[in-house]
């Protein structure tokens, strides 16, 4: 029994190493703000919808479509949860703002509010993407994965990390942030990763069925953002038709690397 132990916790370990892999890959990401001085607002609000684009993509293909596919077949019952759970996650957010909007009012620009809310739209992004590398790694205990899907599933996570991370740092730069000050809220959105693979680890038999809610309600916060920060904001300029191809742009930047990774069929290994 010491020794099963001792093996199932090296998974852990891995699974912690893993999501700081891909944390790495967030802050490197968030790194792209220090490759601009000063940028005309045409050039940002490109960025702004870059980063749109990205996080749209990011919501649909690595959470949504994931989660639906976790049930084969999906009863009304179950389906009416997970409607519920991505209702959930835009209500959660509108909440918050509305919260943040009381308690702040005469504290709290527009500009700062709006970054609370997209940084915690990337956290609660980052939470199920730690889980999932979390339950790769555990599920090489029960023998339900492989080690080599694991490592190649960390690293598609890792990869699609590197647009996340600017896709936070560069709205905040956008709105006023200094470079450093961008960069570290960047950071810090990603630092979740390794401690949600930890726990996806230690809880691989508990997890798996609610992660699918948990992938929803994400996705409904994040595109709640996208729709009442991000693209508004990305179309105050008169090229609206440019900037509108520019989100196209970064929804297919995340589709591709979603198209690149599918042959190993990241979901169905981790979901058992």
């Amino acid at each position: 029994m010491l020794i099963s132990y001792s093996s199932y916790f090296f998974y852990v370990l891995l699974s912690f190493l893993a999501g700081c892999f891909a944390f790495i890959f967030t802050s490197l990401g968030s790194g792209v703000v220090f490759l601009f001085k000063k940028i005309n607002n045409t050039v940002m609000d490109c960025m702004l919808a870059l980063s749109a684009g990205i996080m749209l993509s990011a919501s649909i293909f690595s959470l949504i479509i994931p989660a639906l596919e976790y049930y084969n077949s999906i009863d009304i019952t179950v389906s009416i949860f997970l409607i519920i759970s991505f209702l959930s996650g835009g209500y959660f957010i509108y909440i918050s703002s509305t919260f943040i909007d009381k308690c702040y009012s005469n504290d709290l620009s527009h500009n700062h509010k709006k970054s609370i809310l997209l940084f915690f739209s990337i956290i609660l992004h980052n939470i199920p993407e730690g889980l999932i590398i979390g339950i790769a790694f555990g599920a090489i205990f029960y023998k339900s994965s492989t080690l080599v899907s694991a490592l190649i599933l960390t690293l598609g996570i890792a990869l699609q990390n590197f647009p996340e991370g600017s896709a936070i740092s560069l709205p905040l730069k956008r709105i006023g942030f200094s470079s450093f000050k961008a960069f570290s809220f960047g950071v810090l959105s990603g630092i979740v990763e390794p401690i949600a693979a930890i726990i996806g680890a230690l809880l691989i038999l508990k997890i798996q069925f609610i992660l699918p809610f948990i992938m929803l309600f994400t996705a409904g916060a994040m595109i709640y953002v996208i729709i009442i920060e991000l693209i508004p904001e990305s179309q105050k300029n008169k090229k609206e038709g440019l900037i509108a191809f520019i989100n196209i742009i970064g929804f297919s930047i995340m589709m591709f690397l979603e198209l690149l990774f599918s042959w190993i069929n990241f979901y169905n290994i981790i979901f058992i």
